[in-house]
C-alpha cells in the first residue's frame, strides 16, 4: 500500500463530503452484497491523498478463497493503456519520441505488409488499422515472438481510415518503442520512471510471480445478452474481439500476469490507480513536488485527436487523446466511462470487466475501482460504472 502520508485521516481533510463518499461506497458494495460480484475495491482521492478506500467481498488469492482486503491486488485490464501511454509521454517530453513519426522508424521489424506508414499517434488513438492482429498469450514473455508477430501482422484497413478499438495489438508496438528508446524493459520503465517516483509500490505492469498469490483471480458472473436483447434495446450487437472468456481467464495464470500485456496487464490496487491520476492532476508532479511529466506535454497529449472519427460500437466521437479518453462536453461522457456528473475535461481509461480509472481537473477528484467479477451482462456492467463514476464525481463538500 502507499505510505501513510498518502491517506487522509478523514474525507473532509481533502474537501470530500463524508456522506457523499459513503453513498459512493454503498453503491460500489451493492453487487457484492447481492452476490453478483465476488469482490471489489474502490478508492477516491483529492489533493494528493486518498480520501477514503474500501474493499468488499471475497476472492480466490493464491489458490485460497478468503476476504479481499485493501492490500488485495486486481488486474485492471485496459486501465493499463493510460499507464503505458504515460510512459510514452515521458519520452515525448524528453524529445525522444515524436507521435507524428512512423512507428517503423523506431521499430523496423514492424514495417511490413503496409504497416510502414502507421504513425505512433495512430497506435495511441486506435486508428492504426490492425485491431485484431494475433499474438498468443503463451508468447507474451518472449520478445523474439513479439517481433515475429509484428512482421506477420497485416492491415485490416488503411491506417487512419477509421477508428476501431485495438484491445492489445497497437500497445505492444508502443511497448517495443519504449524499450528501444529507454534501453530497458517496458515493465521496468514503468516501475523506475513512474511507480517509484510517485511512491506507488503496488502500481505494476506485469507482476513478479512471487507476488501473484496476492492477486484476486478473475471469475465470470451473470448471463450474457443475446443478439436479440441488444436489438430490442435499439443497440448494435457488439462485434467479436480477442477479449474472449478464455483470454480473460488466462490472466489467472502467473505467466500471463508476469508478462504485463501493455494494453491490459497492469496489476494494482484502487488506491495506487487513484493516486496515479492525482499526479497527473497535479500538473505532472509527485507528492514531494518532483516533476514527472512536463506540463506542456500533458496539455498536448490530452488534446482530442479523433475529430471526424466515429466509435462503431456507440456511434459517437471517441474523444481520444494520446492513450486516454477525454470526457467531452457533448453529453455522452457516460458512454466514455465518466458517468454523468464529471466535467468535460475529465480524462482516463476504463478496463474490461468494469474497472474504472479517471481524474477530473475541475474538482481534483480521481478514482480507482477494481473488481475480479467479470459480468457477462455488458449493459448491467456499464450502468454500474456510470453509477459509481457519477457518485464519485460529486463528492466534493459544498
Amino acid at each position: 500500500m502507499p505510505a501513510q502520508h498518502f491517506f487522509a485521516q478523514h474525507p473532509s481533510e481533502v474537501g470530500l463530503d463524508p456522506a457523499k463518499v459513503q453513498a459512493l461506497f454503498d453503491r460500489a458494495q451493492q453487487e457484492v452484497a447481492q452476490g453478483l460480484l465476488p469482490s471489489c475495491q474502490i478508492a477516491i482521492a483529492r489533493r494528493g491523498k486518498i480520501g477514503a478506500m474500501r474493499t468488499f467481498g471475497r476472492a480466490v488469492q493464491g489458490g485460497v478463497e478468503k476476504p479481499a482486503t485493501d492490500r488485495t491486488l486486481y488486474i485492471v485490464f485496459s486501465c493499463t493503456k493510460a499507464i503505458i501511454a504515460s510512459a510514452a509521454w515521458l519520452l515525448i517530453g524528453e524529445g525522444k519520441l515524436d507521435p507524428s513519426r512512423r512507428a517503423a522508424q523506431y521499430v523496423p521489424e514492424f514495417g511490413t505488409n503496409g504497416k510502414e506508414v502507421v504513425t505512433v499517434e495512430q497506435l495511441l488513438i486506435h486508428t492504426a488499422g490492425f485491431p485484431d492482429a494475433p499474438y498468443a498469450q503463451e508468447g507474451w514473455l518472449d520478445r523474439s515472438k513479439r517481433l515475429e508477430a509484428f512482421a506477420r501482422w497485416r492491415l485490416q484497413w488503411p491506417p487512419g481510415a477509421k477508428y476501431t478499438y485495438h484491445p492489445t495489438s497497437s500497445f505492444w508496438v508502443i511497448a517495443e518503442i519504449i524499450e528501444r528508446l529507454a534501453g530497458m524493459d517496458f515493465r521496468e520503465f514503468v516501475r523506475v520512471r513512474i511507480a517509484e517516483p510517485l511512491e506507488l509500490p503496488e502500481l505494476r505492469v506485469g507482476i513478479p510471480r512471487e507476488h501473484s498469490g496476492r492477486v484476486a483471480d478473475v471469475v465470470y458472473v451473470g448471463e450474457a445478452l443475446k443478439p436479440e436483447d441488444w436489438i430490442k434495446m435499439g443497440l448494435p450487437v457488439p462485434p467479436e474481439t480477442e477479449v474472449t472468456e478464455s483470454a480473460i481467464l488466462g490472466f489467472n495464470s502467473p505467466l500471463v500476469r508476469e508478462a504485463g500485456v501493455p494494453g491490459g496487464g497492469a496489476i494494482t490496487t484502487a488506491a495506487d490507480l487513484a493516486l496515479f491520476y492525482q499526479a497527473l492532476l497535479a500538473e505532472g508532479k509527485a507528492h514531494d513536488g518532483t516533476r514527472i511529466w512536463k506540463q506542456e506535454t500533458l496539455r498536448e497529449v490530452m488534446r482530442v485527436r479523433t475529430e471526424g472519427y466515429v466509435d462503431p460500437v456507440f456511434g459517437l466521437p471517441p474523444n481520444r487523446g494520446l492513450g486516454v479518453v477525454i470526457a467531452g462536453g457533448d453529453g455522452n461522457a457516460n458512454l466514455r466511462g465518466f458517468g454523468r456528473t464529471n466535467s468535460p475535461a475529465a480524462f482516463g481509461h476504463g478496463g474490461a470487466g468494469g474497472q474504472i480509472g479517471w481524474g477530473d481537473p475541475a474538482t481534483g477528484i480521481s478514482i480507482g475501482y477494481c473488481t475480479n467479477g467479470f459480468d457477462r451482462n455488458a449493459i448491467r456492467q456499464g450502468r454500474r460504472g456510470v453509477a459509481i463514476s457519477s457518485r464519485a464525481a460529486v463528492c466534493v463538500a459544498d
